[in-house]
């Protein structure tokens, strides 16, 4: 299939340059995938999509293989270059034509209102402005359109959630590129004006020892229609 990738921005910078926890995260999260359940919850938020896809921070390119061939296109942005050129490389595997481009949350290269559906999965935590951002995916998003989202965040009982908020405001941002703990992407969904779907909020992993990015919700959320 054609492929139309692109590993560098135009002006060869990244806004986003984290390449010590980019290795950790691509070892990490293809551990994941089996360790921890990672797979079935990928093609459980991915199933049913059709259309013009619009995958916000990409990482690895790990979702690419769960894709249904009902979906027509997948447009995958990754701001970090490392794990960009990862997500070319599982952009070749895919079953669906994707296309990996550089760019941010904040200011996607895209035109409005041009895809059926967003797909958020493990980048809220890390985005340097949620609110915008959140205004960007409606931009994008055609009314009507679907999100589909797994999102860690706040969670636990007031011992976790201080542990979380402690963490945020000390090392966990430094050394794991910019992720928060304590952020609430439903309630950013709801602010942003999206209106909530089904959505269950979950541990992961689902057995063993509960740590602070525990705590995690998959779901849902649409953009209103337009108004008559």
């Amino acid at each position: 299939m054609p492929l139309r990738s692109a590993v560098t921005g135009r002006s060869g910078h990244d806004p986003v340059h984290h390449p010590l926890f980019a290795r950790y995260y691509a070892r990490v999260s293809v551990a994941a995938e089996t360790r921890m359940g990672m797979a079935r919850v990928r093609r459980r938020m991915l199933a049913g999509l059709s259309g013009r896809v619009l995958e916000v921070g990409a990482g690895n390119g790990l979702n690419f293989t769960h894709y249904p061939d009902t979906v027509s296109e997948v447009v995958a942005i990754e701001p970090e270059r490392a794990l960009r050129a990862l997500a070319v490389e599982a952009a070749v595997r895919a079953d669906v034509p994707v296309d990996v481009v550089p760019g941010t949350a904040e200011a996607m290269p895209v035109k409005s209102e041009a895809f059926d559906a967003v797909v958020l999965s493990l980048v809220m935590c890390s985005l340097r402005d949620v609110p915008r951002a959140m205004a960007e995916v409606r931009r994008v998003l055609r009314p009507g359109g679907q999100l589909r989202f797994f999102e860690h965040g706040r969670g636990g009982g007031p011992a976790m959630r201080m542990t979380q908020r402690v963490l945020d405001r000390t090392v966990w941002p430094r050394l794991n590129g910019g992720c928060h703990l304590s952020r609430d992407p439903v309630a950013a969904l709801r602010e942003a004006g999206f209106e909530l779907g089904p959505y269950r909020s979950m541990l992961l992993p689902e057995t063993g020892p509960v740590l602070p990015p525990s705590f995690c919700v998959l779901g849902t959320a649409w953009r209103p229609p337009a108004s008559d």
